[in-house]
Protein backbone atom coordinates (compact mmCIF):
# COMPACT_ATOMS: atom_id res chain seq x y z
CA UNK A 1 0.00 0.00 0.00
CA UNK A 2 1.29 3.50 -0.81
CA UNK A 3 2.58 5.41 2.20
CA UNK A 4 1.99 8.83 0.66
CA UNK A 5 -1.06 9.98 -1.30
CA UNK A 6 -1.78 13.03 -3.43
CA UNK A 7 -4.04 15.43 -1.51
CA UNK A 8 -7.07 16.89 -3.24
CA UNK A 9 -7.00 20.58 -4.06
CA UNK A 10 -9.05 22.72 -1.64
CA UNK A 11 -10.52 24.63 -4.63
CA UNK A 12 -11.16 24.12 -8.33
CA UNK A 13 -8.56 24.73 -11.02
CA UNK A 14 -9.85 28.24 -11.79
CA UNK A 15 -10.00 29.49 -8.20
CA UNK A 16 -6.69 31.36 -8.27
CA UNK A 17 -7.14 33.03 -11.67
CA UNK A 18 -5.95 35.42 -12.94
CA UNK A 19 -2.88 35.10 -10.67
CA UNK A 20 -2.40 31.44 -11.62
CA UNK A 21 -4.19 30.02 -14.64
CA UNK A 22 -6.37 26.89 -14.44
CA UNK A 23 -4.03 25.10 -16.86
CA UNK A 24 -1.05 25.62 -14.58
CA UNK A 25 -2.94 24.50 -11.49
CA UNK A 26 -4.09 21.31 -13.20
CA UNK A 27 -0.68 20.39 -14.58
CA UNK A 28 1.13 21.41 -11.41
CA UNK A 29 -1.09 19.38 -9.09
CA UNK A 30 -2.12 16.41 -11.22
CA UNK A 31 1.25 15.82 -12.91
CA UNK A 32 4.14 17.42 -11.01
CA UNK A 33 2.92 16.94 -7.43
CA UNK A 34 1.67 13.45 -8.28
CA UNK A 35 5.13 12.57 -9.59
CA UNK A 36 6.73 13.50 -6.25
CA UNK A 37 4.22 11.32 -4.39
CA UNK A 38 4.97 8.39 -6.70
CA UNK A 39 8.70 9.01 -6.43
CA UNK A 40 8.61 8.93 -2.63
CA UNK A 41 6.58 5.71 -2.57
CA UNK A 42 8.79 4.06 -5.19
CA UNK A 43 11.92 4.98 -3.26
CA UNK A 44 10.54 3.53 -0.04
CA UNK A 45 9.94 0.25 -1.88
CA UNK A 46 13.47 0.27 -3.27
CA UNK A 47 14.90 0.91 0.20
CA UNK A 48 12.84 -1.98 1.60
CA UNK A 49 14.24 -4.24 -1.13
CA UNK A 50 17.78 -3.10 -0.33
CA UNK A 51 17.27 -3.97 3.34
CA UNK A 52 15.83 -7.39 2.53
CA UNK A 53 18.65 -8.27 0.13
CA UNK A 54 21.34 -6.36 2.04
CA UNK A 55 22.41 -4.70 -1.19
CA UNK A 56 23.59 -1.22 -0.33
CA UNK A 57 25.36 -0.12 -3.50
CA UNK A 58 22.63 2.41 -4.37
CA UNK A 59 22.03 3.72 -0.84
CA UNK A 60 23.36 7.25 -1.50
CA UNK A 61 21.14 7.77 -4.51
CA UNK A 62 18.10 6.28 -2.81
CA UNK A 63 18.43 8.47 0.27
CA UNK A 64 18.82 11.55 -1.93
CA UNK A 65 15.77 10.52 -3.98
CA UNK A 66 13.70 10.06 -0.83
CA UNK A 67 14.66 13.51 0.47
CA UNK A 68 13.90 15.08 -2.92
CA UNK A 69 10.52 13.48 -3.56
CA UNK A 70 9.27 13.57 0.02
CA UNK A 71 10.23 17.23 0.43
CA UNK A 72 8.53 18.00 -2.88
CA UNK A 73 5.37 16.30 -1.60
CA UNK A 74 5.47 18.17 1.73
CA UNK A 75 6.09 21.60 0.23
CA UNK A 76 3.43 21.21 -2.45
CA UNK A 77 0.90 20.01 0.13
CA UNK A 78 1.52 23.24 2.06
CA UNK A 79 1.55 25.34 -1.12
CA UNK A 80 -2.01 24.47 -2.15
CA UNK A 81 -3.37 25.29 1.30
CA UNK A 82 -1.35 28.52 1.51
CA UNK A 83 -3.39 30.03 -1.35
CA UNK A 84 -6.98 31.17 -1.78
CA UNK A 85 -8.87 33.23 -4.31
CA UNK A 86 -9.99 35.48 -1.44
CA UNK A 87 -6.47 36.05 -0.11
CA UNK A 88 -3.84 38.73 -0.25
CA UNK A 89 -3.15 41.83 1.78
CA UNK A 90 -1.51 41.45 5.18
CA UNK A 91 -2.23 39.23 8.19
CA UNK A 92 -4.63 41.12 10.46
CA UNK A 93 -5.89 40.61 13.99
CA UNK A 94 -9.43 41.11 12.70
CA UNK A 95 -8.99 38.03 10.51
CA UNK A 96 -7.57 35.88 13.30
CA UNK A 97 -3.95 36.36 12.25
CA UNK A 98 -2.85 38.89 14.88
CA UNK A 99 -0.21 36.67 16.51
CA UNK A 100 1.30 35.93 13.11
CA UNK A 101 1.37 39.63 12.26
CA UNK A 102 3.11 40.41 15.56
CA UNK A 103 5.66 37.63 14.98
CA UNK A 104 6.45 38.92 11.49
CA UNK A 105 6.98 42.43 12.83
CA UNK A 106 9.20 41.16 15.65
CA UNK A 107 11.26 38.87 13.44
CA UNK A 108 11.71 41.15 10.41
CA UNK A 109 11.04 44.67 11.66
CA UNK A 110 7.88 45.16 9.61
CA UNK A 111 5.61 43.38 7.17
CA UNK A 112 7.16 45.39 4.33
CA UNK A 113 10.65 44.19 5.27
CA UNK A 114 9.44 40.59 5.49
CA UNK A 115 7.67 40.81 2.13
CA UNK A 116 10.78 42.21 0.48
CA UNK A 117 13.00 39.46 1.90
CA UNK A 118 10.71 36.57 0.97
CA UNK A 119 10.10 38.04 -2.49
CA UNK A 120 13.82 38.41 -3.14
CA UNK A 121 14.65 34.96 -1.76
CA UNK A 122 11.97 33.39 -3.97
CA UNK A 123 12.82 35.30 -7.13
CA UNK A 124 16.60 34.76 -6.94
CA UNK A 125 16.71 31.02 -6.31
CA UNK A 126 19.38 29.60 -8.59
CA UNK A 127 17.72 27.07 -10.84
CA UNK A 128 14.77 25.39 -9.13
CA UNK A 129 13.59 26.01 -5.61
CA UNK A 130 11.33 27.77 -3.16
CA UNK A 131 11.08 30.82 -0.96
CA UNK A 132 9.90 29.76 2.50
CA UNK A 133 8.74 31.47 5.68
CA UNK A 134 9.52 29.06 8.51
CA UNK A 135 9.23 28.90 12.27
CA UNK A 136 12.65 28.25 13.84
CA UNK A 137 12.17 26.52 17.22
CA UNK A 138 15.55 27.26 18.83
CA UNK A 139 15.05 31.02 18.69
CA UNK A 140 11.26 30.98 18.59
CA UNK A 141 11.44 33.35 15.65
CA UNK A 142 10.34 33.34 12.04
CA UNK A 143 13.01 33.06 9.36
CA UNK A 144 13.06 33.16 5.56
CA UNK A 145 14.76 30.26 3.81
CA UNK A 146 15.83 29.98 0.18
CA UNK A 147 15.33 26.29 -0.60
CA UNK A 148 17.15 24.69 -3.52
CA UNK A 149 15.22 21.96 -5.35
CA UNK A 150 12.93 20.87 -2.49
CA UNK A 151 15.36 19.92 0.24
CA UNK A 152 18.62 21.89 0.05
CA UNK A 153 19.73 24.89 2.12
CA UNK A 154 17.23 24.23 4.92
CA UNK A 155 17.74 24.87 8.62
CA UNK A 156 17.21 21.59 10.46
CA UNK A 157 14.11 21.60 12.64
CA UNK A 158 12.49 24.64 11.07
CA UNK A 159 8.82 24.29 10.13
CA UNK A 160 7.64 25.82 6.82
CA UNK A 161 4.41 27.82 7.20
CA UNK A 162 4.31 29.83 3.94
CA UNK A 163 5.91 28.61 0.71
CA UNK A 164 6.36 30.27 -2.70
CA UNK A 165 7.08 27.77 -5.48
CA UNK A 166 9.82 29.19 -7.72
CA UNK A 167 10.20 26.18 -10.00
CA UNK A 168 9.53 27.04 -13.64
CA UNK A 169 6.64 24.59 -13.85
CA UNK A 170 4.78 26.79 -11.33
CA UNK A 171 4.63 29.81 -13.62
CA UNK A 172 6.30 29.45 -17.02
CA UNK A 173 3.18 28.77 -19.12
CA UNK A 174 1.70 32.05 -17.94
CA UNK A 175 4.61 34.31 -16.93
CA UNK A 176 7.27 32.92 -19.28
CA UNK A 177 10.70 33.85 -17.84
CA UNK A 178 9.39 36.66 -15.63
CA UNK A 179 9.75 34.93 -12.27
CA UNK A 180 9.77 38.27 -10.46
CA UNK A 181 6.32 39.11 -11.82
CA UNK A 182 4.97 35.75 -10.68
CA UNK A 183 6.34 36.16 -7.17
CA UNK A 184 4.85 39.64 -6.90
CA UNK A 185 1.47 38.32 -8.07
CA UNK A 186 1.60 35.51 -5.50
CA UNK A 187 1.02 37.99 -2.68
CA UNK A 188 -2.52 38.48 -4.01
CA UNK A 189 -3.55 34.92 -3.15
CA UNK A 190 -1.82 34.25 0.19
CA UNK A 191 -4.21 32.58 2.64
CA UNK A 192 -3.14 34.29 5.87
CA UNK A 193 -5.58 32.27 7.96
CA UNK A 194 -3.84 29.07 6.86
CA UNK A 195 -0.40 30.57 7.55
CA UNK A 196 -1.56 31.73 10.99
CA UNK A 197 -2.84 28.23 11.83
CA UNK A 198 0.48 26.73 10.80
CA UNK A 199 2.37 29.28 12.89
CA UNK A 200 0.26 28.50 15.97
CA UNK A 201 0.74 24.75 15.48
CA UNK A 202 4.51 25.12 15.07
CA UNK A 203 4.78 27.24 18.21
CA UNK A 204 2.83 24.68 20.23
CA UNK A 205 5.50 22.03 19.63
CA UNK A 206 8.00 23.56 22.05
CA UNK A 207 10.01 20.34 22.52
CA UNK A 208 10.49 19.53 18.83
CA UNK A 209 14.28 19.87 19.22
CA UNK A 210 15.75 18.31 22.35
CA UNK A 211 19.36 19.48 22.29
CA UNK A 212 20.08 18.77 25.94
CA UNK A 213 18.74 16.28 28.51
Amino acid sequence: MPVYTLPELPYDYSALAPVISPEIIELHHDKHHAAYVKGANDTLEQLAEARDKETWGAINGLEKNLAFHLSGHVLHSIYWQNMTGDGGGEPLAADGAGELADAIAESFGSFAHFKAQLSKASATTQGSGWGVLAYEPLSGRLIVEQVYDHQGNVGQGSTPILVFDAWEHAFYLQYRNQKVDFIEAMWQVVNWQDVARRYAAARSRADVLLLAP
